[in-house]
């Protein structure tokens, strides 16, 4: 009797370690296929959003006899990005020539004659410009600096160097840089640093933008510690 209870003792026990173990290896599977199917999902959940945004804007702008809705049983994703591209294209096309040139001169001298118009139209145009430029050098370099207090260090994206006012009151070393905020990066603040105060980084700008968009969850690896012999 009690070697049959000794039995049952060692039988229970095997099958709470069994049970563990399957548990385990199902958290696992299920961890595994949320890190596989979670990113892609959330990308296409994204993409799918944006792709419908754009396509409801440019619909409204286009007649119903030149959609495809109109003739197809069912929708076509993408239309209102493949309009917004060729559109884009073409107007650059055309602008490129002297009658362009013209209507640009005199669309935007208009602008400039309207009072509050004329400020948002002066300050968007310069930082597409600036950001556009195949020279420019705004958001190519991400770096460290000591922000909010010495000690405390974050990232940050140098903008530019400094002109006008800015310059002539400041040292001629200081640089803009833009800190954003996480995990929304289109925020932050501006900040006029000297130059030498500023450790700059070998990652990436997007692996930047990563780190700083994840919380410092997604780290991307040391690349000078990489390209050492032996590593």
């Amino acid at each position: 009797m009690t070697s049959s209870m000794s039995d049952g003792g060692r039988f229970s026990t095997a099958g709470r370690k069994l049970r563990r173990r399957l548990g385990a290896r199902l958290r696992a599977y299920f961890i595994a296929g949320v890190l596989i199917t979670g990113p892609t999902l959330l990308t296409l959940y994204l993409a799918a959003l944006f792709i419908s945004f754009v396509d409801r804007q440019v619909a409204s702008f286009i007649p119903d006899r030149y959609t495809p809705d109109t003739y197809l049983p069912f929708g076509i994703p993408g239309v209102g990005i493949i309009v917004v591209v060729v559109g884009l294209t073409l107007i650059g096309a055309l602008t490129a020539g002297v009658l362009g040139r013209v209507f640009v001169r005199v669309s935007e001298n208009l602008l400039v004659r309207m009072p509050v118009i004329r400020s948002f139209h002066g300050t968007f145009k310069q930082i597409f410009e600036t950001i556009l430029a195949a020279r420019s050098t705004a958001f190519r370099e991400a770096v460290l600096l000591e922000y909010p207090r010495a000690g405390t260090w974050t990232i940050g994206f140098v903008t530019s160097g400094m002109q006008g006012e800015i310059a002539r009151r400041l040292d001629d070393d200081t640089i803009g840089v833009f800190v954003p905020t996480t995990p929304n990066p289109t925020s932050g603040f501006l900040l006029f640093v000297p130059r030498d105060s500023l450790v700059y980084l070998d990652m990436t700008v997007e692996e930047a933008f990563k780190l700083v968009i994840s919380g410092g969850l997604v780290t991307p690896p040391d690349r000078t510690a990489l390209s050492r012999p032996g590593s």
